[in-house]
């Protein structure tokens, strides 16, 4: 039988271990720990690449260059019932707008606000920077669904340095955007703060889709019927990724577009973080095309290019090099259209969910 003394101190050892263990490993550093998430991180995606090389000519239905405009012409009517891009306007334009969040850019001049209502009470705010020297070109920059666009504010200042005006977006329900409450047949009144609620908005007659690209279509409008600016390009992150990846599709008025965090065909969203909100799997939108053929619809045209820059140690979704598998295949899908290019830009200077300086200073020499 052991005795009570000897069966304390056995106790006392194993404890004093295990606490040992304990604050030995969280003691680790910020960047140790980053470097455990990298290792893993690089593992996990290597497993992803044992995909095959995607031959997109089985994915698209484009067999001529007729066919990327008849596209285009079925997205305009799905997300607006016309047969052009609609031509309307803001409903109220504040120029030399106060916004004390950002009182402190350089190169500012001026900053107008818009007011955009849409259908069931949605609004929209976007903002225009407007630089003391510019070089005459505009970069449409869209915000995520981390926050509003004061989130972007570093890159607007680096876009802003270099002479470039700003027409800053948040997603829909999120920032500045309203949240509101409508008043549905059988449900009674819903608050709409997420972006998979609006399904419920969705009928013969109306694409809650919609809510996502008339603000950059009206402002875009606006901008051509007020200023004369030499060329229009997109710019994204995340959710805004996506939106610059989808928008350019339908508005070939957008010459140079860049999709941060964006996007991946849905058959290599491989993570539930891939798999992104309603948005990114409608099935009604989708089923007019698909992935593919919208990078190749945002790629194409005269002086038009699309590049999908991909954070290659994302902790939140579109990680890793796998867009390697389809990036040949579009490439010289687009290589033989009359005009147009396709680029893939993977970021390995970071392990964050961003537009980090890297891909700043790649996407201000590409416009430049």
């Amino acid at each position: 039988m052991i005795k009570p003394t000897l069966l304390i101190f056995v106790v006392s050892v194993i404890v004093v271990f295990i606490f040992g263990m304990f604050v030995g490993s969280t003691s680790l550093s910020i960047n140790e720990q980053k470097s455990i998430y990298i290792d893993s991180e690089k593992q996990s995606l290597s497993n992803q690449l044992e995909t095959e090389t995607i031959n997109i000519e089985k994915f698209t239905s484009f067999q001529d260059e007729s066919q990327i405009a008849q596209k285009r012409s079925e997205l305009i009517n799905f997300l607006w019932h016309t047969e052009q891009l609609p031509i309307d306007l803001p409903n109220l334009v504040e120029t030399n707008f106060t916004d004390s969040r950002f009182d402190d850019l350089q190169n500012l001049r001026k900053i107008e606000k818009l007011s955009i209502f849409m259908k069931d009470g949605f609004h929209s705010y976007p903002y225009i920077f407007l630089p003391e020297t510019s070089n005459g070109k505009l970069i449409l920059y869209h915000q995520g669904h981390s926050g509003g666009f004061v989130n972007g504010k570093q890159i607007i200042q680096a876009f802003l340095n270099s002479g470039f005006s700003v027409a800053a977006f948040s997603m829909p329900l999120i920032g500045l955007n309203n949240q509101p409450t409508v008043q549905i047949e059988n449900f009674g009144p819903i608050q709409f703060f997420k972006h998979n609620q609006l399904i419920l908005l969705d009928s013969d007659e109306f694409s809650s889709m919609n809510y996502f690209f008339t603000p950059i279509n009206i402002t875009l409008n606006h901008l051509i019927e007020n200023y004369s600016f030499d060329e229009y390009h997109m710019v994204g992150i995340s959710g805004g990724g996506w939106a610059s990846t989808v928008y350019p599709a339908i508005d070939t008025r957008i010459s140079k577009s860049f999709s941060v965090a964006g996007s991946l065909p849905l058959s290599l969203r491989n993570t539930i973080g891939d798999v992104g909100d309603y948005e990114q799997y409608n099935k009604k939108f989708y089923s007019i095309l698909n992935y593919f053929e919208l990078y190749i619809m945002s790629s194409y045209g005269q002086d038009r290019e699309f590049t999908q820059i991909f954070n290659k140690y994302d902790p939140c979704c579109f990680a890793g090099n796998i867009s390697e598998n389809y990036y040949d295949s579009i490439n010289d899908f687009v290589s033989n259209l009359s005009s147009g290019n396709f680029n893939i830009i993977f970021d390995d200077t970071h392990s964050e969910h961003k537009i980090s300086d890297f891909t700043i200073d790649l996407i201000i020499k590409k416009l430049s």
